[in-house]
């Protein structure tokens, strides 16, 4: 209706304004008599409270977007999942994986997501509410004897990390060559225990607090 009829919008505002004015001239008016009265009844009149503080702050979650050749330039772009909100949100980082074995191409480059994830915001990000979870030091290692060829073996067992942690973890390595298998990320601990894969789902990206990751345990080879 808007689109379609703009002159009308223009006419049906004018109306409006020119009803306001008339409204406020007469309350102009009122006021004093009013005043007027309550004196005559021995009521002192007040002023009534306008200023009602500053407007609620937002919570945007959001950043500038980055530029994408400078970073590119500093390394391989690369994406992790930080808190906002209480919910899981994507931020670009640039990462530098060291040279090495191909075979180990996996664990270095999960180690190098583990560290960003582990690295406190930046001020920009901190501005804009992000936080995390993971705990500093965390380090990943490949598969024991027995597992799974896409194992991540965490320096901490998974069941032993808060659950924003594992799900900013699970998500991160999902979203990377970390997951060999589709979105499935197949982790375990430092020890022995039969590694398990996670998924990162929808309802994990909006509740990690509440929401546990779907998981099934592995088999291994």
């Amino acid at each position: 209706m808007f689109g379609r009829h703009a002159w009308g919008v223009r006419r049906t505002r004018a109306a409006s304004a020119r009803g306001r004015r008339t409204r406020a001239a007469r309350l102009v008016l009122a006021v004093p008599l009013l005043a007027v009265a309550l004196a005559g009844c021995g009521i002192r009149a007040t002023e009534v409270p306008t200023d009602f503080g500053p407007a609620p702050s937002r919570v945007p979650c959001t950043l500038t977007a980055p530029d994408i050749g400078t970073q590119s330039s500093r390394g391989i772009l690369v994406q992790v999942f930080l808190l906002c909100s209480s919910q899981l949100a994507p931020v670009d980082r640039t990462v530098r994986i060291g040279a090495g074995p191909a075979d180990t191409d996996r664990v270095r480059g999960a180690q190098a997501l583990l560290d960003e994830l582990s690295e406190p915001p930046s001020d920009a990000e901190q501005q804009a509410n992000y936080t995390t979870s993971v705990p500093d030091g965390l380090t990943v290692n490949g598969p024991n004897r027995g597992d799974p060829d896409d194992t991540l073996r965490l320096s901490t067992r998974p069941t032993d990390l808060s659950s924003y942690a594992l799900a900013q973890i699970i998500c991160t390595f999902s979203d990377s060559a970390a997951a060999a298998d589709g979105a499935m990320v197949t982790l375990g601990g430092p020890g022995t225990d039969t590694p398990r894969r996670y998924e990162c789902t929808e309802a994990v990206r909006s509740r990690p607090g509440t929401e546990t990751p779907p998981q099934t345990e592995t088999e291994g080879t």
